[in-house]
């Protein structure tokens, strides 16, 4: 089958058949007399693998390696398992930033909504961020002083 074929089988486009080639990553097809990639069903299966591995948050060089065991005849579950625990590990601990970020941005939102634009008198700083920022510091410098006071009982 040809390169068109392939893509629109696993809707992964022919540069990134070709890129994916060229990172050895998919073996490099048979060519036919005319010299055009002759890929076989074990591509399809392949490349279909390689984007479910992508959607499941690996990446080409984690997909690479269990590859590379698969072919060589070793179990690779374990590593899969490991590097999916990895990733769920990383995606956790992003959505705790992202929601900290978020509560952040509402706030900033709400005192926006309080403020007159023509209070901002500050060539420099804007006046709904730096006010924010200044009260958390505040805030927390605040939480310092009566943590240390308790520390001291």
């Amino acid at each position: 089958m040809k390169i068109g074929e392939l893509a629109a089988q696993t809707g992964v486009s022919p540069k990134t058949i070709r890129y994916y080639e060229e990172i050895n990553l998919l073996p490099e097809p048979e060519r036919a007399p005319n010299g055009y990639r002759d890929y076989s069903e074990e591509s399809v299966e392949l490349l279909k693998f390689i984007r479910d591995a992508q959607a499941s948050g690996l990446t080409l060089a984690e997909i690479t390696s269990i590859v590379a065991h698969k072919v060589a005849g070793d179990s690779t579950c374990d590593d899969v398992l490991q590097m999916l625990g990895d990733h769920l590990k990383d995606i956790e601990a992003h959505l705790v930033t992202l929601s900290s970020m978020r509560k952040q941005l509402l706030e900033i939102f709400d005192r926006a909504e309080s403020l007159d634009p023509a209070d901002c008198t500050d060539t420099i700083r804007c006046q709904m961020i730096s006010a924010n920022t200044r009260a958390k510091r505040a805030a927390r410098e605040a939480a310092l002083v009566h943590n240390s006071g308790l520390q001291r009982r």
